[in-house]
């Protein structure tokens, strides 16, 4: 079992402890409660959600989703193509935007959902993605992330989801290169995000700019409250989570 993360708090210098969870729900079309009780036990700050339903009463869904992990909505699901970002009531929204990548013909069209979120008197940005299957349009999109994660205009961000590539890969390492890969900066927990029995990847992660200290990241088996029974039958990926101190503004 994992040792437990670092709780969410503000230090006494200012900074504050966030908890971040990146998580592919694949539409909420699997068990949907399973799904509230593992967000609800990783005690989250921010959760970047990836395959947010986007179709008919997508808005209801999302609001189900909030509902059952003890959260709310911020922005994106269809707005961004599938990223969604919530959190809970310790977040200041100061602003949100979501973004429609370029298409390719034939290719599921991606987005980003993006806000900017206070913590007292900290300021973090935040970016939920979910990249192409496709090496070239991946590649792509992992320089408009750097981009747009630049353009929030905050000293400190953090972005996260579904990369459809291993840490082998050129999209993975371009984010690598820029930002603070969380697993492999301090691990903690489980390492491979895909579903319990498949094969093993980590393909999932959440990554941070360079003044943010992670505390720890990974996939929370073992962690309390978070039942394999549930990550088993939330969704077909298993949720990252990152206990993150930002230092004050």
């Amino acid at each position: 079992m994992p040792h437990d993360l670092p709780a969410s708090r503000t230090e006494p210098d200012g900074s504050v402890v966030v908890r971040v969870l990146s998580y592919n729900v694949r539409s909420m079309r699997d068990d949907v409660p399973a799904l509230g009780r593992v967000i609800s036990a990783c005690a989250p700050d921010v959760v970047c959600v990836q395959e947010a339903p986007r179709f008919f009463r997508w808005r209801k869904a999302a609001a189900r989703l909030a509902r059952e992990s003890g959260l709310v909505y911020v922005t994106g699901g269809a707005t961004a193509s599938g990223p969604m970002i919530l959190a809970s009531l310790r977040a200041h929204v100061e602003r949100t935007e979501d973004v429609l990548l370029p298409r390719t013909p034939g290719l599921h069209q991606r987005g980003f959902a993006t806000a900017v979120l206070r913590f007292g008197g900290v300021r973090l940005g935040v970016l939920s993605c979910h990249l192409s299957i496709k090496d070239g349009e991946r590649h792509a999109q992992g320089r408009l992330l750097l981009e747009r994660l630049a353009a929030l205009g905050v000293p400190h961000a953090v972005a996260a989801g579904d990369l459809n590539d291993r840490p082998d890969g050129r999209t993975f390492g371009l984010l690598a290169e820029s930002l603070q890969d969380g697993w492999a900066t301090k691990p903690w927990g489980r390492e491979h995000t895909t579903r319990l029995g498949d094969p093993l990847q980590r393909i999932d992660a959440v990554f941070a700019t360079g003044g943010v200290e992670v505390l720890g990241c990974g996939v929370p088996m073992g962690l309390a409250g978070v039942a394999e029974a549930d990550l088993r039958s939330a969704t077909d990926h298993l949720p990252v989570l990152a206990a993150l101190r930002v230092p004050a503004s």
